[in-house]
This record gives C-alpha cells, structure tokens and sequence, in this order.
C-alpha cells in the first residue's frame, strides 16, 4: 500500500464516528445548560433577596386564642 491510498483508506473510515456525534452532542447540550444556568441565575438571586428584605422587615399581626385573629 501507499502511503495516498492509506491517508484516503483512513478519510474515508467512518467507524467511531458515532462516537464522535455523541461527544459533540453532548458538549453542545452541556454548554447551553450552563448557559442558561448562568443567564438565570442572577435574576433568582435578585428576586430572593427581595423577597428575603420583604419577610425580613414584615410586621406579624398579633393572633388572640386558638390562632383566630382579635
């Protein structure tokens, strides 16, 4: 054999190439998960800490007996 018949015998093999779809894939749904993990997470943690000011500074009201209110 050649050394041009080699190179074209290994261009034109296609065994792993599932394997290489699945790694693609897989990095391609990784990815846009941690995208969308980072795009979402600033706004979670804005909506917590107003939601944690709001229960923090909120004033109970007073409840008479059994826990009905007076």
């Amino acid at each position: 054999m050649t050394r041009h018949s080699l190179v074209q015998d290994f261009l034109a093999d296609e065994s792993g190439a599932v394997t290489v779809d699945w790694v693609v894939l897989t990095a391609a749904i990784c990815t846009l998960g941690a995208i969308v993990v980072f795009t979402i997470s600033s706004g979670v943690m804005t909506v917590a800490d107003a939601s944690g000011d709001s229960l923090g500074t909120a004033e109970l009201a007073p409840v008479g007996h059994h826990g009905r209110f007076d």
